[in-house]
């Protein structure tokens, strides 16, 4: 085991605090890190908890449900339709924030290097041209990565792999936080100002989580405000069904997509699925583009006109010279083998980096310098390539924003400036869209070769940034190699489009990246507006996955196994049926009688070492004749409420407590429920006696002992539950399973295996 200060900086997803009271005892101790820390893969963290899906359905939430009349559920329901639509209004105005932004600032970098570079090509002293364009990408992306280091880590990566696991039901700190929502967004604008290989997608998703948590409990707690309203919003149920929501609005700010945004928190997120839920999540989706189409419209200055949805708009594909015949169906096949194949060595390759980074690039410091080091780097390559590129194309008839002349005759550009000299999005765009002939296979095969390691290594610093756009990027320029050579091959003819095979590379490139197969075909349907290319694409990626998954598994879930989070996937593992119960359990499990000495409770909740969260109740009978049967459940959460607000039994008799508590004292702590060690109880006060009768919940879920793993883990993970309690033929308590129990069995490569517990 680690000392506790050393823990704190494991790995990218993980460096974050407990809560508020280790961080200041950590001020104090001084910082000792290690030069290496060792970390397995073969690890569960114990740091992360569960959130509480299921209601605890104690005497007060009864009491209170049965006063809302059917008048006040409508009200209600419509409150939900209200958050879903100011959810869809803020991601889409956010949204447009990025994207104005980052237009204007990589605009004038771009302005600003292009006159540089046109004054030196004449006289001389190119290199100085290079020393600008590097030292003004490095000195971007340091004040990028100096935030998301130093102010708030999670906000590091694309953050798809943190709503993952939130929406999963594991709690991840600061992830929801109005401060991790700041950081992310000046971060991502930063990093792709900064010329580095990311796309501004992947964070939008994170944007709208963040944005649904926060304006679904009318208040926010990292500013101190509380505006009263919402108030029957929180708890971790209803948060995490907005969470999936904002998830949605986030892809289709970002793609253009509602549809496509659905399916993406449908697939990639939430465990747990209504109807009316969907219906919210479409309509949330819907409004958001809706934001970001009028005011982009207004922005560029042709108002209501709402035809450009989308952070990201591959253009419109026509259907002309862009249809396709029986016999490219193979075709497209085999684009899906190469795009798994690549998509598989990109993983490895990043697994390999990520674990250095985790075991060695531990301390802020250096992770900033290793994002200025892959700034500068990115900016001479891409000065290199442009160097020494003598690939011109004529200007005229040509779409390009920046088009560099440097060794090209007048009248002429560099066709190699036109995928380094832009933000990854335009590339794209150019690589579709352009026509025959635009670019040299040599352009192409080089630019591949070298983004495919640069966006490798840009994946996974301390800048926050998306995966998505450079996946498009390498996967459309190979694609229109492909498409070139083909036409090489067929002697001209007329369906080898390269266009088109650019958008069914970029389509595996992604496919065999992500593994995402359903909402990727529709988001990338949506991002085209086409529904001819509907089935290819669904081709394209099934092969990509499939093929994938033979190798490694998606970029995701990597990092959330290298985060050594507590994931529970759809299944048990196929081949756990031997296992029952009584074998995953955990034992003994720490129970509390009904009417409990408080200095019990204390004694039990300020114990560090079993650092429980969910306690069974039992009856407390003093004759040994009865049974000691399970009669409910309690969250330490509840307990610290109790505690806090002083509900003991003689204060009752007493007739001291002014009033009974109510469902809004708990309601009012969540979601940052103080410590044990902040709540003072004296000495006279350990001896009252507390009853728990109607706080806990009288009926937590159980299971028998012999009830085999899959079961267990079907009712687990159907119901979202924290915690379920085993128990034996006279409902004696025997063990509870809690998520970790579950997420430790796994399949290996030689069957099952089980990973061990740790506490970093």
């Amino acid at each position: 085991q680690l000392a506790p200060s050393s823990f704190l900086r494991i790995g990218q997803l993980s460096n974050v605090d407990l809560n508020e009271d280790i961080r200041e005892l950590e001020t104090e101790l001084p910082r000792q890190h290690p030069n290496e820390i060792p970390h397995n893969e073969k690890l569960l963290s114990l740091k992360y908890e569960s959130l509480d899906y299921d209601n605890s359905e104690n005497q007060l939430f009864l009491e209170e449900e049965r006063r809302i009349n059917h008048t006040a559920f409508r009200t209600v329901e419509i409150k939900r339709w209200v958050i879903c639509a100011m959810i869809g209004i803020l991601t889409g105005l956010v949204a447009c924030f990025i994207d104005i932004v980052v237009e204007n600032l990589a605009g004038l970098k771009y302005r600003v290097v292009k006159g540089n570079i046109d004054k030196f090509t004449e006289k001389g002293g190119l290199s100085f041209s290079l020393l600008l364009w590097a030292t003004l990408n490095a000195s971007v992306v340091m004040v990028g990565s100096v935030i998301v280091a130093f102010i708030e880590p999670v906000a590091a990566g694309s953050g798809i792999p943190q709503i993952k696991c939130y929406l999963n039901g594991v709690k991840i700190p600061h992830v929801v936080r109005l401060k991790t929502l700041v950081i992310k967004v000046c971060g991502v604008i930063l990093s792709v100002v900064g010329g580095l290989a990311v796309g501004k997608e992947g964070p939008m998703i994170h944007s709208g989580a963040v944005i649904a948590a926060g304006i679904s409990q009318g208040r926010s707690t990292s500013l101190k405000r509380d505006f009263k309203i919402f108030e029957y919003f929180r708890r971790d149920t209803e948060k995490r069904d907005f969470v999936s929501a904002g998830a949605a609005a986030g892809v289709s700010a970002a793609f253009g997509a509602p549809v496509g945004g659905v399916l993406f928190s449908l697939e990639e997120g939430a465990s747990f699925w209504n109807q009316f839920l969907t219906w919210r999540i479409f309509f949330a989706s819907m409004i958001s583009t809706f934001t970001l189409n009028s005011v982009l419209s207004v922005y560029h200055g042709n108002a209501w006109d709402l035809s450009s949805p989308g952070l990201i708009n591959f253009g419109r594909f026509d259907n002309e010279k862009m249809g396709y015949t029986i016999q490219e169906i193979p075709i497209f096949i085999f684009m899906g083998v190469v795009g798994g194949i690549l998509g598989a060595l990109f993983n490895a390759l990043n697994y390999w980096l990520t674990m250095f980074r985790i075991r060695y690039i531990h301390r802020p410091c250096l992770q900033v310098v290793e994002a200025m080091l892959v700034a500068a780097v990115t900016a001479t390559v891409g000065f290199v390539m442009i160097y020494c590129s003598r690939d011109c194309q004529p200007i005229q008839g040509s779409s390009v924003a920046y088009p560099l002349q440097l060794f090209c005759a007048d009248g002429e550009y560099n066709s190699m400036a036109t995928a380094f000299f832009n933000t990854p999005e335009k590339s794209v765009v150019n690589l579709f869209h352009d026509p025959p002939g635009s670019y040299n296979p040599m352009t192409l095969g080089m630019f591949t070769l070298m983004y495919f390691f640069l966006a490798c290594w840009t994946y996974g610093l301390t800048v926050s940034a998306g995966v998505f756009i450079p996946s498009l990027l390498i996967g459309a320029a190979w694609g229109r190699l492909f498409g070139i050579s083909l036409s090489y091959l067929t002697k001209g003819s007329i369906w080898a489009d390269p266009g088109k095979y650019a958008l069914m590379g970029a389509a595996a490139q992604l496919g065999g990246i992500v593994r995402m197969t359903l909402s990727l075909t529709v988001i990338m349907m949506e991002a085209t507006g086409n529904v001819t290319y509907g089935f290819p694409i669904m081709l394209v990626l099934m092969t990509a996955k499939i093929v994938g998954d033979y190798f490694v598994e998606g970029l995701y879930d990597m990092h959330i196994q290298l985060q050594s989070v507590p994931f529970l996937h759809w299944e048990a593992p196929v081949t756990s049926h031997s296992l029952t119960a009584r074998e995953v359990m955990s034992t003994p499990v720490t129970c509390l009688r009904r009417i409990e000495r408080v200095g019990t409770v204390v004694d039990i909740l300020s114990d560090t070492s079993s650092n429980h969260n969910g306690f069974p109740v039992v009856e407390s009978n003093p004759d040994a004749t009865q049974v000691a049967g399970l009669r409910g459940l309690i969250l330490r959460s509840q307990l610290i409420v109790l505690l806090k607000h002083k509900v003991f039994v003689e204060r009752a008799n007493l007739s001291l407590v002014q009033r009974r508590l109510k469902l809004k004292d708990f309601r009012d702590a969540y979601p940052r429920f103080p410590p044990i060690q902040s709540i003072h109880v004296s000495q006279d006060e350990r001896e009252c006696m507390i009853d728990l009768s109607e706080f806990m919940n009288p009926s937590p879920y159980t299971v028998p002992q012999e009830a085999s793993l899959p079961r267990v883990f079907k009712l687990f993970r159907a119901l979202g539950l924290r915690h379920l309690v085993v128990v034996d033929n006279r409902n004696e308590v025997v063990g509870m399973v809690t998520r970790k129990d579950l997420a430790r069995y796994r399949l290996g490569k030689e069957g099952l295996e089980e990973l061990s517990l740790a506490q970093t």
